[in-house]
This record gives C-alpha cells, structure tokens and sequence, in this order.
C-alpha cells in the first residue's frame, strides 16, 4: 500500500448529521488479507495527506495466507443485546476525489474516543461469529469476496441486520492484482462485487480494501470509477488472538482496525474488545463516521 494524495477535505452528504455509537467495544486481532506486494506503483498509505509517491510505514502487506473457504453454514438467528450507546458528531470529513483518484484512508483523525472494525474476506462462516457480534453489539465494515462468500452468501445477512454494512473487497481476491492487472481487469473485479452486492444486501458498497492492501493510482482510478468513495487501509489488525500495531502499542482513537472471518474469530474479537476497553473507545460504524452509509 502506498500513500495518497493530500486533499483539501469537504463534507461528504452524511446519512445521519449525528448518529448512535456504541457503548462497549470489541479489540480483536487481524491479519492482512496475505501478501508482500512489490510492484510500481504499488504504495502503502500512511494516511489521507501522504504523498501518493512516497511508501509509508504502513506493514500491512507481508502476512500469513489465507484460510480455505468453508462449506455452507445454516445462518443462525442472533438476538442483538443492545447496549447504552454515546452520540457523537463526526469531526472528520472524507477526502475528495482529485484528478479521478479516489483517497487512501488508513486513520480517522478524530478527537472522539471511538474505533472503527473492519472484518475481510468471509472464508469461515460460523454461527459463533454472529452470536459474539449480536453479544457485543458491534457495527463492523465487513469487506467481502465474492468467491468467498458464494457459497452461503445469506450468512451475512445476520450481520446485516445487527447494522453492519457490507464493502468491497474484490470478486476473485487477487492480492498481486495491482501488479498484474491493467485498469480494466481491476475495475471489473470491482464492479462484480458491486452488483454482487447489491443483488444479494440490496447495496452497492461504498468503500475498497485491496486485497493483500497493496493499491496503486490506477486502483484508485478504478475504485473511483466503480462507484465507491474511498480505499480503507488499517493500522491496527486482530490476528491470531493477539493485536498487532503498525503505530505505538494500543489503540488510539480513530484507529481502523483489520480482523478476518477465520476459525480464531472468537480469539481475536476478544483481543479487539480487551484492547479497545482498556483504550476507552467505542466501536462505530466507519460508513457512519464518513457519511457514506
């Protein structure tokens, strides 16, 4: 992943001018969706004004490979405990297109005590996955692949109704897609899963993580021309039942937090939840932070 450009900020239509966060959240551990991308321009962002040309400290992009697709799971019903939940009004506002590009976002900068989880892929489909998030009560960006979630794609629709909201993550999830694919290729695998996901959640998704986190500025190009309003990145991941930091050594607010459906999803959400309480933050629905709900 690489850095993108410094934009002048302007309000973005928000869903809601003030919206519900929640009270308790979850820390859990997150690996990167796999890969050591290498190619030119491939960047790795550090941030909505780092220079589109200039590799970041981001280290997203050397992990462990990802877990084989599970078979179809009965897709159970959770009943949400829902929690006390603290109002806040976003005092950050999503970067703007320049030149065509659509911006890198890796941090919210923010003075809220609140925490973004973003949750990829969808390879394992377990009925505790949905009792732990209704249990919680956690909003998440969950970044979906297609030839992931195939086979049971109504499974995520438990997420959906305890007010999570489905993103892009690619149809294929090729995470040497920056290096070997021209604009076209990516903006098709981009726009496969925008309909896929308006076909099966009833929304076209607004935000891209690139598979492996790798992007360059014809990614960004295509992103923009798919539709969506912005490449999410992380800082912080959930991983094998540990937190891992790219920045410091806890979560810090606005922080975006990476974590995979994997067979240690119980694990790592108890990682997230025991960093993000022993911070003070409130796990907030990112769509609603950025008004593109």
């Amino acid at each position: 992943m690489l850095g993108d450009h410094s934009a002048v900020l302007s309000s973005a239509p928000s869903r809601r001018a003030v919206f519900s966060v929640v009270g308790a959240s979850v820390v859990a551990g997150l690996t990167a969706c796999s890969s050591s991308e290498t190619s030119t321009p491939v960047q790795t962002p550090t941030g909505a004004g780092a220079s589109p040309d200039v590799p970041g400290p981001n280290g997203a992009l050397a992990v462990g490979g990802e877990v084989p697709t599970s078979s179809a799971s009965p897709t159970p019903t959770a009943t949400a405990t829902k929690r006390i939940r603290r109002t806040f009004i976003p005092d950050y506002q999503l970067p703007p297109m320049v030149g065509g590009l659509a911006p890198v976002i890796t941090k919210i900068e923010t003075k809220h005590p609140v925490v973004f989880l973003t949750i990829d892929d969808g390879n394992i489909k377990t009925p505790e996955s949905i009792k732990l998030m209704a249990e919680y009560d956690y909003p998440a960006s969950l970044f979906l692949t297609k030839d992931t979630v195939a086979d049971n794609p109504a499974f995520f629709t438990a997420f959906k109704a305890q007010g999570s909201l489905v993103e892009n993550h690619t149809v294929t999830h090729n995470i040497n897609m920056v290096r070997q694919w021209g604009y076209q290729q990516q903006l098709n695998d981009m726009v496969g899963m925008q309909e896929y996901s308006f076909q099966h959640y009833g929304r076209r998704p607004t935000l891209f993580r690139p598979p492996g986190g790798a992007y360059s500025n014809v990614m960004r190009q295509a992103v923009a021309d798919a539709g969506m309003k912005a490449i999410v990145t992380w800082e912080a991941k959930a991983n094998a039942g540990k937190m891992d930091y790219q920045v410091g050594n806890s979560l810090r607010p606005g922080d975006i937090v990476l974590m995979h459906f994997r067979a240690e999803f119980a694990a790592d959400l108890a990682a997230f939840r025991a960093a993000h309480l022993a911070a003070g933050l409130e796990v907030v629905l990112l769509e609603d932070f950025l008004g593109v709900a």
